[in-house]
């Protein structure tokens, strides 16, 4: 009889266990939800009330908010669009509204997105800035009739891809009832898809005289003349273009459109952006990309640090690019260009295991600017590097390796959990007023924000990533999907 008693009293005792063991443990998930929740809102508030400007932001802030820097220093009305301004921070409320519900953040959102547009441009994206004075330094010509000057919208650093995919999930979120934000999203992918070239590529910036030439449908291939002294192209930014992650931001945007509003036209121009990839690869021996290219599909300069070569970083970049496009085609051509390029980069690492952001045409050594004034000299030797550009990148072979395995055999990366332990150092680092305060420690920041070693600021980009993290934590506890763009 004993053994049947144990087997009776075991999952009895078991029972009892549980119901005294896990209701602690929900009760400790409950005060450590709410003290993420209320630090969330602590932090939003702080955001809102007093640091918003037109209902947007900048990249950075001094402690008594006087002070203030997008790209270089920034005046009290203008905002920045370039990540990680107004669309980084506006992305980041619209998370937290959907793991509270919290009216302010949506309210918070709104305004944000009312700001980009009232800073559309005429040519339907925009510029990195958007000045709310007529009479301001960096004012440009608005849809709104209010600007004047440039009328250039511009794919660089994600500044109009940003814009555009925020306003799709601002009107998402408003159930595509608010006429405005609506009408310029729309407005926005109409122009995004007239500045797509023929062979699919885009251009870094357009204005309202979008540049029509015959196009010639070719593969990439080395220049026949001496790149160093010859080819240069004025206006660079015309031509097909992939810096500073062009083609990835634009996927990001062209998956956001058709998911929201289920039009096929966003789909044949992620196919067509596909297609010029998988031409845009150099030949051996150095299968990976460049970072623009004319119309002979050559390599060309850009700005006069930026030779014409094949990019570490932009090669990385177009990878992860074309795994995105593989997988939203469900075309497995978009992945055969990868095994060659992942090859090639990894016999091109440094001795310190980064890639060169340049590597000289066909010899594929790392090359490199020195500076003199506004001078600049090729070299291969890295000892005397201007400091306001980044002439190395960080490998991420073995992640890219990853993804192109999971992209081959059609499985799913599970997101990583975040654990209580790293909200609970979110939470805790927030100060009295509702600000997480960073210390500058002399790198360099985005924009070039000029400030003291040991200043203490204020930065939209940790807010934006801190807010984000504690929203998902707190989806995560409901075990709800996070979705595109979240």
């Amino acid at each position: 009889m004993l053994p049947l008693f144990r087997s009776r009293l075991l999952p009895a005792v078991c029972v009892l266990l549980m119901g005294w063991y896990f209701p602690a443990t929900n009760a400790a998930d409950a005060v450590l939800e709410q003290d993420v929740a209320a630090a969330m809102r602590k932090a939003g508030r702080f955001y809102v009330e007093d640091v918003a400007s037109h209902g947007g932001y900048v990249y950075f802030y001094s402690l008594d908010l006087q002070q203030r820097w997008g790209e270089g220093v920034a005046s009290q009305d203008q905002i920045w669009v370039q990540p990680p301004g107004t669309p980084t921070v506006g992305l980041a409320y619209l998370t937290a509204y959907r793991a509270t519900g919290d009216a302010l953040y949506l309210k918070a959102a709104t305004a944000a997105a009312e700001a980009l547009v009232y800073g559309q441009m005429q040519s339907g994206g925009w510029t990195n800035c958007i000045d709310f004075d007529s009479r301001g330094q960096r004012v440009a010509l608005y849809r709104n009739g209010k600007g004047r000057g440039r009328n250039t919208s511009s794919l660089d650093d994600g500044q109009t891809q940003s814009a555009i995919r925020f306003l799709i999930q601002v009107d998402r979120e408003l159930k595509f009832q608010d006429q405005r934000i609506h009408e310029a999203a729309a407005f926005a992918l109409q122009s995004l898809l007239t500045a797509q070239f023929a062979n699919g590529a885009f251009p870094q910036v357009w204005d309202a005289e979008l540049v029509n030439r015959q196009q010639k449908v070719v593969k990439a291939s080395y220049p026949d003349y001496d790149w160093r002294t010859e080819g240069r192209i004025k206006n660079y930014w015309d031509m097909y273009t992939l810096n500073d992650n062009v083609t990835g931001y634009v996927t990001d945007t062209l998956l956001e459109a058709r998911q929201t509003y289920a039009d096929d036209r966003y789909l044949q121009a992620l196919k067509k952006l596909g297609d010029f990839l998988i031409i845009a690869q150099m030949p051996e021996p150095q299968p990976g990309w460049a970072q623009q290219y004319n119309d002979d599909m050559q390599p060309i300069w850009a700005r006069k640090f930026e030779p014409p070569a094949v990019s570490g970083d932009e090669s990385q970049e177009v990878i992860q690019t074309l795994i995105k496009i593989a997988a939203a085609t469900g075309d497995e051509k978009y992945l055969e260009p990868i095994p060659a390029a992942v090859m090639y980069l990894q016999r091109s690492l440094l001795a310190d295991g980064q890639l060169a952001r340049y590597y000289e045409l066909q010899t594929n050594k790392p090359l490199y600017m020195e500076r003199s004034g506004k001078n600049y000299r090729l070299t291969h030797d890295d000892s005397n590097l201007p400091s306001h550009y980044g002439w190395k990148t960080t490998a991420r072979l073995n992640e890219l390796r990853d993804q192109y395995s999971r992209a081959k055999t059609g499985t799913i990366a599970q997101p990583v959990k975040i654990t209580d332990d790293e909200v609970r150092d979110i939470a805790s680092a927030l100060d009295e007023h509702g600000r997480w305060v960073s210390t500058y420690d002399g790198a360099r920041l985005v924009g070039q924000a000029k400030m003291a070693v040991g200043a203490q600021y204020i930065s939209s980009e940790r807010f934006s990533e801190n807010l984000t993290i504690l929203s998902r934590y707190l989806l995560q506890q409901k075990g709800v999907g996070q979705g595109v763009g979240n």
